[in-house]
C-alpha cells in the first residue's frame, strides 16, 4: 500500500446504515467501491460510490412502485455480488427489513423463514434459485413479487417475476432517505441453529452501527484497503466485516467468484484485508503440508526453520537474527505471494482456529487475528489487535462491549451491540438476554488478563461414563488437519471412551488404498482393518496433546461428506451432531461392540 490513510465516519454523524452509505458517497465520490467479476466480458467490473449510489437510487424507484411499507420484510437470496449490497441500500433507505437468506440452505428452512419473516418481495440469483424453491412453490404466497438478478430464459412458473434489468428499466433519480430512528429495525438474520427451527434475529441500526465503530477504534483500517469477500453476505460476519465497515472506513470490496476460484482471486486482486473462517485457513495448511511431503528433506527442514524462526521473531516482537531474511525469501514470501502479496490483516471468525494453524501462518509473516462473536451481538464481541495478539485466544472484548464469567464459566456480555430479541419469539429472548441485559453466550471461557479464552460450548461438552469431561469441538478440528481427513465428528456421551466417525478425502483415501492392496469401488475397503488401524494410529498423533482420557479408541471410515443439502451441516458449516450420531447409530454401536 503506498498511501496510507484514514477516513472512518464517526457514528454520531450518521442516523442509520443508509445515512452511513449516503455520507461515504458524500465524501469519496470518486473512489472505488465495490469490484466484481463480469463473467460476459472475462473482465473485473469496478463501481465507484458514485456509480454504486446510481444503482441504489434505480432499486430504491422500482421498491417504491410495489405497494411496500415501513418496516415490511425484504428477502435477500444471492451470492456474494455489488447488487447485494445495493438492494440491502435501497431496502433500508426506504425504512424496509432485509431478511438474507443462504443461497445454499435446504428448501424447508426457506419456508420457514420466508413465512416466519413475512417476507413480501424476493431478490435471488437466477434459474438455480428458482429451481431450489420449487419444493416450496405452494409456500409462497406471500411474495407479492420475486426479483431475479439473471434474465430467466422461457416461461416462468412464477407470474410475480422480474428480472433486475427489467424491474429497474429507466429509473433514475436522487437517493431517498425516509427518515430513519437508530432503533428502528434493521434486519432479521436467522441463526442456523444445530438444533431447533431458525430463530430470527432482530438487529437495529444502532446495534450494527455501534459494533462496527467499535471494531474501526480497535483496527485500523484505511481507505487504500481492500477486502476479499467470499464468506456469505448472510452471515454477519461477513456482512459486518466486508460491507459495513468498508463503508464506514472508506475502502474497496472485491467480491470473490467462488471458493473454488479463491486462489486465483486473491492472485488477482491483491487484497490486503482477508476475513475467513478456520476452515479456509485449515485447507489451505492441509495443502501445503500435502505439497511438502512431495518436496525434497531439504525443503522441508527450510519450510519448517522458516515456520519455526517466523514464530520465535513474533513470540520476540522481531528480530530473527540473520537467518530470517534468507528464510523469508526462500519460502515465507512465496507462500504470502500466492495469497496475493500485500495481505496485511487476516481475520478469522466462526469457529475455533487450530493453534498449529495459526502458528504455521503467523510464522511465515501472516498478520493472522482471531476474533470472536455472534449473530446475537451485531457479531462481533472481541478480537485480538494488531498490537496484542495472543493466537490461542479470542482477543479482547471491543471498546464498549462488557464481558465476564457467570455461572459454570459461561461468558455473558452486554452492550448496545445486543441484539433487539428473536423475532416471535419473547421466551427464547428470555432465556438468553437476562433482566440486567447481559446475554449469555453458551461458550464456556477463561481470561487470560484481557484476553478472552474460549474452553468449550455448554451444551455440547462430552460426559465419559467415568465423569470426564471433553470438548469434542477442540478435537475435531486436531484431526481434522490431517490432510486424510476431510470432517470429523467425536461420540462419547455417556460411553467409557471416545469414538470417531470420520469422512476421508476422497483422493488422499484412493491413494492410501493403493498402497493397501484395497479396491476403493468396493464398500468393503472402508472397513479394512489394516486401514482403520492405520486411520486410528493418525488420529492418536492429531490429538496427543489431549490429556490421557481423551483418546479416541475406534474409528468408522465414510465417503459421502455431510453436507448443507442432507441436513447434517448448518448453513453457517457447523456439524448438525444430533443428526449425525442419529444417522449412524449402527455403526456407533459397533465401534463399542463388547464393552
Amino acid at each position: 500500500m503506498n498511501n496510507v490513510s484514514l477516513d472512518v465516519i464517526p457514528m454520531d454523524e450518521v442516523g442509520s446504515l443508509f445515512g452511513l452509505f449516503q455520507e461515504r458517497v458524500r465524501r469519496t465520490p470518486e473512489s472505488a467501491a465495490y469490484r466484481s467479476f463480469d463473467a460476459h466480458t472475462s473482465r473485473w467490473r469496478e463501481y465507484t460510490w458514485t456509480q454504486a449510489a446510481a444503482e441504489v437510487a434505480a432499486i430504491q424507484t422500482a421498491l417504491a412502485k410495489e405497494g411496500l411499507q415501513r418496516g415490511d420484510r425484504v428477502g435477500l437470496m444471492l451470492r456474494n455480488c455489488p447488487q447485494w449490497v445495493f438492494f440491502e441500500q435501497a431496502a433500508l433507505g426506504l425504512g424496509l427489513v432485509v431478511v438474507p437468506l443462504y443461497t445454499n440452505d435446504r428448501a424447508e428452512n426457506l419456508a420457514y423463514v420466508l413465512q416466519d419473516a413475512g417476507v413480501k418481495l424476493l431478490m435471488l440469483e437466477g434459474q438455480s434459485t428458482l429451481d431450489d424453491l420449487v419444493p416450496i412453490g405452494a409456500q409462497l404466497g406471500g411474495l407479492t413479487r420475486l426479483v431475479s438478478l439473471q434474465k430467466i430464459e422461457g416461461e416462468s412458473a412464477y407470474p410475480r417475476l422480474l428480472s433486475l434489468s427489467e424491474w429497474t428499466e429507466g429509473n433514475t433519480g436522487a437517493l431517498q432517505n425516509v427518515g430513519l430512528d437508530m432503533d428502528d429495525l434493521a434486519t432479521l438474520v436467522y441463526t442456523s441453529g444445530t438444533t431447533g427451527r431458525p430463530k430470527g434475529v432482530m438487529l437495529s441500526h444502532r446495534n450494527i452501527l455501534f459494533n462496527v465503530d467499535a471494531a474501526l477504534q480497535a483496527f485500523d483500517i484505511y481507505t487504500d484497503d481492500v477486502f476479499l469477500s467470499f464468506l456469505p453476505l448472510s452471515h454477519m460476519l461477513e456482512r459486518s466485516l466486508g460491507e459495513y465497515i468498508p463503508i464506514m472506513a472508506g475502502s474497496t470490496v472485491a467480491f470473490a467468484r467462488s471458493v473454488q476460484d479463491l486462489a486465483e482471486d486473491l492472485l488477482s486482486q491483491h487484497p490486503t484485508v482477508l476475513v475467513s473462517v478456520p476452515r479456509i485457513y485449515e485447507r489451505v495448511y492441509n495443502k501445503i503440508h500435502s505439497q511438502l511431503e512431495s518436496k525434497s528433506p531439504l525443503a522441508q527442514r527450510l519450510f519448517h526453520a522458516a515456520v519455526e524462526t517466523g514464530w520465535r521473531r513474533f513470540e520476540n516482537g522481531g528480530g530473527g537474527g540473520l537467518a530470517w531474511p534468507v528464510l523469508k525469501k526462500l519460502v515465507a514470501s512465496k507462500i504470502m505471494d500466492k495469497l496475493g502479496g500485500r495481505l496485511r490483516l487476516a481475520i478469522c471468525g466462526g469457529a475455533a482456529l487450530s493453534p498449529e494453524v495459526a502458528k504455521t501462518f503467523i510464522g511465515l509473516g501472516l498478520n493472522l487475528l482471531q476474533g470472536y462473536g455472534l449473530t446475537e451481538t451485531s457479531p462481533i464481541i472481541s478480537g485480538n489487535r494488531m498490537d496484542n495478539n495472543k493466537p490461542e485466544t479470542v482477543g479482547e472484548a471491543l471498546p464498549g462491549v462488557e464481558a465476564k464469567l457467570g455461572a459454570d464459566d459461561e461468558l455473558l456480555t452486554r452492550s448496545p451491540s445486543v441484539m433487539m430479541g428473536y423475532w416471535n419469539n419473547p421466551d427464547a429472548t428470555k432465556e438468553i438476554i437476562d433482566d440486567d441485559g447481559w446475554l449469555h453466550t453458551g461458550d464456556k471461557v477463561r481470561f487470560d488478563g484481557k484476553h478472552i479464552r474460549i474452553t468449550g460450548r455448554l451444551k455440547e461438552i462430552i460426559v465419559l461414563s467415568n465423569g470426564e469431561k471433553v470438548p469434542p469441538a477442540d478435537m475435531e478440528g486436531a484431526i481434522t488437519l490431517n490432510p486424510m481427513i476431510e470432517q470429523a465428528l467425536v461420540v462419547g456421551e455417556g460411553r467409557p471412551f471416545l469414538v470417531a466417525l470420520l469422512v476421508l478425502d476422497k483422493q488422499a483415501w484412493a491413494r492410501k488404498a493403493e498402497q493397501l492392496g484395497l479396491d476403493i469401488s468396493s464398500p468393503e475397503s472402508l472397513r479394512d482393518p489394516e486401514a482403520k488401524k492405520w486411520l486410528l494410529s493418525n488420529v492418536a498423533g492429531q490429538i496427543k496433546d489431549f490429556p490421557g482420557y481423551a483418546k479416541v479408541r475406534a474409528v468408522d471410515l465414510q465417503l459421502e461428506p455431510w453436507a448443507i443439502k442432507n441436513a447434517t451441516l448448518t448453513p453457517t458449516m457447523k456439524l448438525r451432531r444430533s443428526v449425525i450420531i442419529k444417522n449412524n447409530e449402527e455403526r456407533i454401536a459397533q465401534m463399542y461392540d463388547g464393552h
